[in-house]
């Protein structure tokens, strides 16, 4: 892909598909975000700006500049958007309890937000907002929960990012793209 003048020479987007693995390397021979990108992407150390485990899918930024992916890592200081599958009932006192948050081996793990937004049988679909990313957040804070029915953690099915900051999914799965010189400057006006 060729760069144009208006292409951010420090950001790229991945619609990373499930079965990748966000890292440099696999010591058990999986497919890594790499294999979905240009050579030179890692021979140049562009480095993943977070991480999505290998079942989830959705945007996911590179950077060279580490200053801009430290900023954009750190807790409090950019909102991440995602739509979830859970398996389970999800009820109005388990969103109150996840925007409270659960406690976890890793912490505190909670949600700024959180959006019921269809069921489908005895699966619901959500939107969840948080501004920090701790290992499987999403799935552990979910999993920390039980179906009131059943008795049964609940269980993230499927789990796609469809936003950091200013910046929407808009490229289609296992496709890349630079950030225009705008959505840079959008994304990296209000960290600290």
């Amino acid at each position: 892909m060729n760069t144009s003048t208006n292409d951010s020479k420090k950001l790229l987007a991945l619609n990373k598909p499930k079965g990748y693995v966000v890292t440099r390397s696999d010591e058990l021979g999986r497919k890594t975000v790499y294999d979905l990108l240009p050579n030179w992407v890692f021979t140049e150390g562009w480095m993943p700006i977070g991480r999505l485990d290998l079942e989830s899918k959705g945007l996911l930024l590179f950077t060279t500049n580490g200053k801009i992916g430290d900023a954009l890592t750190k807790p409090g200081n950019c909102v991440k958007v995602y739509e979830i599958w859970v398996r389970g009932h999800v009820t109005d006192e388990h969103i109150v309890e996840a925007l409270k948050g659960v406690q976890s081996p890793h912490g505190l793990l909670k949600a700024l937000e959180v959006e019921k937004i269809s069921t489908g049988g005895a699966k619901t679909k959500l939107r969840v907002i948080i501004d920090e990313g701790k290992n499987r957040h999403i799935r552990r804070l979910f999993g920390a929960l039980r179906d009131p029915k059943f008795g049964t953690p609940l269980k993230v099915l499927e789990l796609i990012r469809v936003s950091i900051g200013s910046l929407k999914l808009n490229i289609e799965i296992g496709q890349w793209r630079y950030l225009s010189l705008e959505e840079e400057k959008m994304l990296i006006k209000n960290l600290d």
